[in-house]
């Protein structure tokens, strides 16, 4: 038998002879567009910003776009232009970023938490039903590692409880559900070029809608309270400056160019993946859905079952990287984290704390099985990793099979 790297054997993949591809991708295109807006003068929100905002909407097939400077504020955005406020309830997934939360919070409201399914690790409309009260307003599905949510169970009840369908989608640039881009699915969606993401300027967000009036009302807020057509110094709302800049743009712009063909790229090696991986015991790949008509693939997520191995999911992440196949655990469940238990604390949001509510928000007693569950097994490729060529999917496969050989 051979020997894991980490007792000494030779790596699968020797990362000093043959690295993964890096991230970023970049190139003279990037450097065109920067030096253009840096020779203009013009930094301030202009051309390439409209630029951007125009064709990004269109990509993700929707009519509007309005771009800010992050995802976390895309969502803050989108949450004030649907009129979520002061002691609304928001369902938004247990297993998901810090963002899906806070937002809800910044907004003056409250996040349910509801389970997840768990084979796609996406919300599940059946759980985020049985959260439902009458103080719920909108729902926040995540479309996680890319994969979009159960649209169809989320718009049935959007349409039966009269909810707004806020989509966080800062996983899926460029995914599609039934032939139609996700963030336009339901009334808004909301997309993050972090550094991290598939498309990155290394900050900035952007919301999408079919919507005019959200669409007008996100641009708004993202500009001091500003109305297009007023004067500057006059506003009609209370909003903030969360404006992307003509550089953002710029380096967006030509990221944008390369996405339709990384995205494919993507999907093809994780097709090459599924194929390996789904036969391994133990190991549980994501099922397809023929709703998803095109996927980004932000995350390449599988499953490992620990009673099915001999080890834990946290040392077969160790054994996995000694063999050069970069991969980390996924999120824990949201409410663990200690902002939703110190409510004692100077400074807390009022939606959770005020009296005024009539009760005060209780995440003590929150559990969701297969959030927790899907924090105990996930393992998480990072989306890098699938722009090598398809045969160096192999690699991977070869050495989860080494480390279920070993074991």
């Amino acid at each position: 038998m051979e020997a894991l790297a980490i007792n000494g054997g030779k790596p699968v993949r020797d990362l000093s002879q043959k690295p993964w591809p890096s991230w970023p991708v970049f190139g003279e295109e990037e450097r065109r567009n920067l030096l253009e807006v840096f020779e203009s003068g013009k930094w301030f929100f202009g051309e390439k910003v409209k630029e951007f905002e125009e064709r990004f909407a269109a990509f993700q097939q929707a009519k509007y776009g309005v771009s800010c400077n992050s995802g976390t504020t895309a969502l803050e955005m989108a949450l004030y232009a649907c009129r979520i406020g002061a002691g609304d309830e928001v369902i938004i997934p247990a297993y998901t970023f810090m963002a899906t939360a806070s937002a809800v919070v910044r907004a003056n409201a409250v996040p349910v938490f509801a389970d997840i399914d768990l084979e796609t690790c996406n919300l599940d409309p059946g759980e985020a039903e049985r959260k439902l009260s009458e103080r719920t307003r909108a729902i926040i599905p995540v479309h996680i590692a890319g994969l979009p949510a159960d649209m169809d169970g989320f718009r049935d009840l959007a349409q039966k409880y009269n909810l707004k369908i806020i989509e966080d989608a800062c996983h899926s640039w460029g995914s599609r559900w039934r032939g139609k881009g996700t963030g336009a699915l339901g009334d808004c969606g909301v997309f993050s070029f972090q550094m991290s993401k598939n498309i990155t300027s290394g900050e900035g967000g952007l919301l999408v809608t079919d919507k005019e009036e959200i669409a007008e009302t996100a641009r708004s807020f993202s500009n001091c309270g500003r109305e297009e057509t007023a004067q500057w110094y006059q506003h009609f709302r209370f909003g903030t400056n969360i404006r992307m800049t003509e550089f953002q743009a710029a380096i967006l712009l030509a990221q944008l160019s390369r996405l339709e063909e990384q995205t494919r790229h993507r999907e093809a090696t994780a097709r090459v993946l599924d194929e390996g991986l789904r036969n391994i015991p133990g190991i549980k790949t994501v099922p397809r859905d023929g709703r998803v008509t095109r996927r980004a693939y932000h995350l390449y997520v599988f499953r490992f079952i620990e009673e099915d191995w001999k080890i834990s999911r946290d040392r077969f992440l160790e054994l996995l990287k000694a063999e050069g196949i970069p991969a980390s655990a996924g999120y824990s469940p949201l409410y663990r984290n200690l902002a939703f238990h110190r409510f004692t604390d100077n400074g807390f949001p009022c939606a959770l704390t005020c009296p005024r509510s009539g009760r005060k928000a209780q995440y003590e007693n929150v559990f969701c099985p297969a959030a927790e569950k899907a924090s105990q097994q996930t393992v998480w490729l990072p989306h890098w990793l699938l722009l090598a060529p398809e045969e160096e999917m192999e690699d991977v496969v070869c050495a989860v099979k080494k480390i279920r050989a070993a074991f």
